[in-house]
């Protein structure tokens, strides 16, 4: 078992533009991919979790949604960043679905596939949803404002 790091996409690593449906629309937050890398090295897991509901509402496609999804983890590799996974709720709020975050559904079917253990991860994300939903997985939440600030977060954390 092994700890993760949890983090929310549109706001916390790349630049939240509303409803992405261009690929061209993608841009990493300052510093998110040297923070990453730098996480990594403390044996951290690197897994996205985030609400979509771009899809359910009708304003972007399966298809769009898959297309900014791979120029995002473009730009990370191109920066020697590789997720271990991505994991994503494309439902409309109304939908009721289980996977929407506040919901931990996504961090816990990450943790079952990738083997991590959610009191040793932490769940970063730039919305109240985002620390809720770490919050229900047992997770060590940090509310973002800045990739300085995570590391320094989950440096303390590990060495603690």
């Amino acid at each position: 078992m092994s700890g993760a790091l949890f983090m929310d996409r549109d706001g916390t690593v790349m630049v939240d533009v509303g409803y992405p449906r261009d690929p061209d629309e993608v841009e990493l937050l300052p510093d998110a991919p040297e923070t990453l890398a730098r996480l990594r090295a403390l044996g951290l897991k690197l897994v996205v979790v985030s609400n979509q509901s771009g899809v359910g509402r009708g304003l972007v496609t399966a298809g769009e949604a898959a297309a900014v999804h791979r120029r995002f983890v473009e730009a990370l590799r191109s920066r020697g960043v590789e997720l271990d996974a991505a994991y994503y709720c494309p439902h409309a709020p109304e939908d009721g679905c289980s996977c929407r975050k506040p919901s931990p559904e996504l961090l816990e079917r990450a943790a079952r596939d990738l083997d991590v253990e959610l009191s040793d991860s932490f769940m970063v994300g730039d919305k109240d949803s985002d620390i809720e939903a770490g919050r229900r997985a047992g997770c060590r939440t940090i509310a973002f404002h800045s990739w300085g600030d995570v590391y320094a977060q989950v440096e303390s954390a590990v060495a603690a």
